[in-house]
């Protein structure tokens, strides 16, 4: 594969037919789908839309994949410098969020603000980090590859299946990473009582989470009503000389101000907090899509 065709790009958005788009490459296949930020015109032609690979058609209660050709199930492409592995999944997805780069790239420099304190003879040598609701583990891979021994919990063994793979595809194999099929709430209960701590947390939860396969599928997760619970919770497991607690949320009716405010509560005079709004770049324009919100404490 030409490594040049491996990356995501952003090639255009606008208005369609049946609503808001999107037109993306992901490594050689490029890809169109819906996206209810999108509120303004296109800038390509028709000639170029219609000549994606995949389309994701969502109309009226049809919500599935049309190919224009016979293409793998599934296929690589390269975000951050990290390889993943997609596929077409339901609603849309393909198995990785390319607005979470700036994200990783932000915690990874704080890991490496700690590691140049430890190579001066400062504070402890391993960096613990936890993933909650990791999903295929963009950041678990970002923070393997900056050295922390990272633990992953998400409910779908089939992400945790998908990250495991991703770990081999970046040579992390070996990795000091845990892959853990629960509950987050659980985990996060077991882990306070077993007083175990980490020096980062991130979390991109749901607006609304199934539970473990052995759960049958019910929604056992309501991000309205159990949001600030975990939020606080989870809070405790933070070690004595913690590095970042991050936040990230898409489809929500929140602002970012609200995960901001939340934070502030939580880490009142402990920690600087910050807020906004994640987005992707498109590559011939200025302009940027909207795609998600994250608030992050940070105590260095």
């Amino acid at each position: 594969m030409n490594e040049t065709t491996m990356h995501h790009e952003l090639l255009d958005s606008g208005m369609g037919e049946y609503g808001g788009e999107k037109l993306e490459r992901f490594g050689q296949y490029i890809l169109r789908r819906p996206d209810p930020e999108v509120l303004w015109k296109k800038m390509k032609g028709d000639d170029v839309w219609n000549a994606a690979d995949a389309e994701f058609v969502l109309k009226g209660v049809s919500k599935k994949w049309k190919m224009r050709e016979e293409i793998p199930e599934d296929w690589i492409t390269e975000v951050g410098g990290l390889k993943f592995k997609l596929d077409f999944g339901a609603f849309k997805h393909v198995g990785m969020f390319p607005e979470q780069e700036k994200q990783w790239e932000w915690m990874a420099k704080q890991v490496e603000s700690r590691k140049s304190k430890v190579e001066s003879g400062e504070g402890e040598k391993k960096i613990k980090i936890l993933n909650l609701f990791g999903y295929t583990g963009g950041a678990t891979l970002a923070l393997a590859h900056a050295g922390c021994e990272v633990t992953h919990v998400d409910a779908l063994e089939s992400n945790l299946l998908r990250t495991k793979e991703n770990l081999v595809l970046n040579n992390l194999a070996d990795a000091p990473v845990r892959l853990i099929a629960d509950d987050v709430r659980k985990f996060v209960e077991r882990e306070i009582k077993r007083g175990v701590r980490y020096d980062g947390i991130l979390m991109d939860p749901p607006v609304y989470g199934k539970g473990t396969e052995k759960q049958k599928n019910k929604h056992v997760w309501h991000l309205e009503e159990d949001l600030l619970p975990l939020l606080t919770r989870t809070a405790e497991l933070l070690s004595d000389e913690p590095l970042f607690f991050v936040i990230s949320g898409y489809a929500s009716q929140y602002s970012h101000i609200t995960y901001n405010n939340a934070l502030t509560d939580i880490f009142a005079g402990k920690a600087r907090v910050e807020s906004g709004e994640l987005a992707i770049k498109e590559v011939d324009t200025q302009r940027l899509l909207p795609a998600g919100i994250f608030a992050r404490a940070y105590f260095g």
